[in-house]
């Protein structure tokens, strides 16, 4: 018996050794003007996808999905802060942090892959990927040679390294290259950062090509590029725009690292939307020179949870809305849009004579939720955790918090009505006076002041309740600290001695949530209603869009699943709820609202928009 066992064991192990002798192995190398996989010309048509941004279980199906058109090639970027959102602390294991997962699920599927690992990326998410924990400290300088960022940036590296090494091109996994920072020609010009961040992924092992992304002009292609990496053009579009890169840059391959089929949205905004032809003019360019390409995005997912960034241009603050939809060949849902039809038709046209597209993968569908009735459960003011006591009102990262809510409380002596002034409020609040609502401030419309009306309290008490929505993920003000980030004052005076109640409204607190279990007229309500849902009906397998419209501005949770936040500015007004957070029986939907009271119903819808 125990010969039987030895020899199955040793026919097992030679099998073993014999399918990873069998495995193919092959080279990618940078020509001088072509990638070269096993030495042969090689046009990359990439597809980026963020697995932060689409639950782990539908990794699969939309990497089939691009390619079913056309793409070889899969781009991800990877958000540092969603693997350290606490300082040292690394997640790269549980549901979609795993890297790992995602990563084979590329190479089981017969694509390519690049990674945008960072440790900037903007890619409008929070501070562009970078932890906020960092902001803790006063004068620290982001995206160079502060050695305190640098000390953080390359721990990020070490640990990330760890992970990257098993799918390298030349360990036999399908990782083709890595980028080196991005976009960093729109930002400064320190080539020392650049190329210690080169330095430190060599020393780290990760032996495969590098290449740097930048827009198509002499600036910022002179402050953004490295030699010996490959030109990421964003976008490249035309003849000019490579021709320029290879000048700046010469003896490397130069590709369109962005070719964009969308674009974001901010709130208050109508949703962005790309013309299908132009689209389809630059893609037919980018094939008939054999240009290599990437879509960014060719789907999107979504900013679930406080993920969503913002934009700080022109138009003064642009927080993100939570949908990352983007007008993407694949829809939020992982639906295929025309748009894709019309450009898995155009790549198709490029292949040799019998080949054939992978097929369309099937899409999980969609229900509609009849209306669900909706009851205040309880309120923010009955579930403040204990107060700390601050002299000066600081920042949510000065107190420790990355997101959600902070309530900065003091009392009024000397001065006690007048013209109330936040400096600087990052980025909404309610404002209270002796427990009493009297409006609110709002960083996107430049609103910093209210008027404080006269009490007949002694002292009266003034409350600020501050949301910090997404933080700017690109340009100079990049450092945007939450909250309170400058003083108060009324009729000019300085208020002082505060109380400051953290309210992250992470998965605990909402968890730990207790009914009220009064009437509730303070805004700051909680609303919760419950629906059924029967496996026998296919229920349990379709996703669902949660109708907000009949709500002003908050956050819904399903099952406890953060889905984002809503806005009634619009143009979101419908969150994206997977079916993989709807369970069988019963089912909890709690809505937190910044301004209603009062409970209205709450309905599912099929798509994101109306």
């Amino acid at each position: 018996m125990r010969s039987i066992l030895g020899s199955v064991i040793v026919l097992m192990l030679l099998a073993s050794v014999s399918a990873q002798a069998q495995k193919p192995k092959h080279t990618f190398k940078l020509g001088t003007s072509e990638f070269l996989l096993d030495g042969q010309p090689f046009q990359i048509i990439s597809g980026e996808m963020h697995p932060a941004r689409i639950p782990a279980e539908f990794w699969r199906h939309r990497i089939q999905m691009a390619k079913a058109m056309g793409c070889n090639t899969i781009s991800a970027y990877i958000f540092w802060n969603y693997h350290e959102s606490e300082e040292g602390v690394f997640d790269f294991t549980t549901e979609n942090h795993n890297l790992s997962d995602f990563f084979k699920i590329v190479q089981e599927e017969g694509m390519w892959l690049i990674l945008r690992p960072g440790p900037y990326v903007c890619a409008e998410w929070g501070l562009g990927g970078i932890p906020s924990y960092l902001l803790k400290v006063p004068d620290i300088k982001l995206r160079c040679l502060d050695p305190r960022y640098m000390a953080a940036a390359e721990r990020y590296m070490a640990k990330l390294s760890e992970v990257i090494k098993p799918y390298l091109i030349t360990k036999g996994g399908p990782l083709l290259m890595l980028q080196i920072e991005n976009e960093y020609g729109s930002f400064g010009n320190d080539k020392n950062y650049l190329l210690r961040l080169k330095e430190v992924w060599a020393s780290l092992g990760i032996d495969v090509p590098t290449f740097t992304g930048d827009g198509p002009t002499t600036e910022m292609l002179e402050a953004g590029t490295l030699p010996g990496s490959a030109v990421g053009l964003d976008s490249g579009s035309s003849l000019a725009d490579f021709a320029l890169a290879e000048k700046v840059n010469p003896g490397v391959p130069v590709f369109s690292s962005e070719t964009y089929p969308g674009w974001l949205t901010h709130w208050g905004e109508k949703w962005a939307k790309r013309d299908s032809a132009d689209l389809l003019k630059e893609v037919k360019f980018l094939m008939d020179n054999k240009k290599s390409f990437n879509f960014y995005v060719i789907h999107g997912g979504t900013n679930f949870d406080y993920t969503a960034g913002a934009n700080s241009g022109g138009k003064g603050y642009e927080p993100d809305v939570t949908s990352y939809d983007y007008d993407a060949p694949i829809n939020e849902q992982g639906q295929a849009t025309p748009k894709y039809m019309a450009l898995r038709e155009l790549i198709g046209s490029y292949l040799p004579k019998g080949k054939k597209l992978f097929p369309i993968p099937i899409t999980v569908p969609t229900i509609e939720l009849t209306s669900l009735e909706m009851q205040p459960f309880s309120s923010v003011w009955d579930n403040l955790p204990q107060p700390v006591n601050s002299i000066q009102p600081k920042t949510f990262e000065a107190y420790g918090q990355d997101h959600g809510f902070i309530l900065y409380k003091t009392e009024l002596v000397g001065h006690k009505n007048g013209k109330l002034t936040v400096n600087d409020i990052h980025d909404y609040a309610t404002v209270f006076l002796n427990g009493n609502y009297i409006g609110n401030l709002d960083r996107r419309e430049g609103i910093n002041s209210i008027d404080i009306p006269p009490s007949d309290v002694d002292v009266p008490v003034l409350e600020i309740f501050v949301e910090a929505m997404g933080r700017i993920n690109f340009g100079k003000n990049l450092i945007d600290r939450k909250g309170i980030t400058d003083s108060v004052t009324l009729n000019g005076t300085a208020l002082t001695n505060w109380q400051i109640y953290n309210l992250p409204m992470d998965k605990k607190y909402i968890w730990d949530l207790r009914s009220s279990g009064k009437s509730l007229k303070k805004p700051g309500v909680f609303f919760k209603g419950n629906f059924v849902l029967s496996r026998g009906e296919g229920n349990l397998y379709s996703d669902t869009y949660i109708d907000v419209s009949n709500y002003t501005k908050g956050i819904v949770w399903i099952n406890g699943h953060n889905l984002g936040q809503y806005w009634n500015i619009g143009p979101q007004k419908r969150l994206y709820c997977p079916y993989i957070w709807l369970r069988e029986g019963m089912n909890e939907i709690m809505v937190f609202d910044l301004h209603q009271t009062e409970a209205k119903p709450i309905t599912g819808a099929k798509t994101l928009e109306n």
